[in-house]
């Protein structure tokens, strides 16, 4: 059996592997179904007929192929959650760019991904089980997999929202949920 450090090398040369196969259609999937939300609020009937973007991939797939999420591979890595973001069933994933993960402070970041009890917390928030559109009209509460509650909301002059971050309209489908991008880092109630 391999020991860590060669299952880790070994999962990362599968995803530059992956990276290589995927990049063209990471340049697809990044500009026509990714890019960051216009900074004018779309009104809810524009945001809500943006048909999602088909990825024959999973949900770990589709983030490899899209620059963007770099950050937040690398930090799905750390935490050894490859495997259950790439089982099968139905899953929605509200997915922190890089960007977002800019606006946490260096040492809070590296403390995040430097615990991993923490880790998984953080980046479990950011899933739920089943389908969550945050593009629906209404505030609904939905669970994730880390237990807490996640707030989605169309919010005129915003647009989607989940918590107080705001969604793009275009999501994305996997082979095994949606992916929507987001504009913070979600954080769950520390106890």
């Amino acid at each position: 059996m391999p020991n860590p450090s060669e299952r880790s090398m070994s999962f990362i040369d599968s995803v530059s592997l992956r990276r290589a196969v995927l990049a063209p259609l990471a340049v697809a999937t990044a500009l026509l179904a990714l890019a960051p939300a216009a900074s004018a609020a779309p009104s809810y009937l524009q945001c809500s007929r943006t048909p999602l973007t088909v990825f024959d991939g999973t949900i770990v797939d589709a983030a490899i192929a899209t620059p963007e999420l770099s950050t937040l591979v690398s930090l799905v890595v750390a935490a050894g959650l490859v495997d259950a973001l790439s089982a099968p069933g139905s899953l929605t994933v509200f997915a922190p760019t890089n960007a977002a993960f800019g606006k946490i402070p260096a040492g809070v970041l590296g403390a995040i991904g430097g615990d991993p009890t923490v880790l998984t917390s953080v980046l479990t928030y950011h899933v739920v089980a089943g389908a969550a559109d945050p593009r629906d009209l209404g505030v609904r509460e939905t669970h994730t997999l880390q237990g807490q509650t996640l707030f989605l909301e169309f919010e005129k002059g915003v647009g989607p929202s989940v918590n107080q971050s705001v969604a793009d309209c275009r999501g994305v489908k996997t082979t095994n949920g949606t992916v929507w991008l987001i504009d913070s880092v979600l954080q769950p109630q520390y106890r």
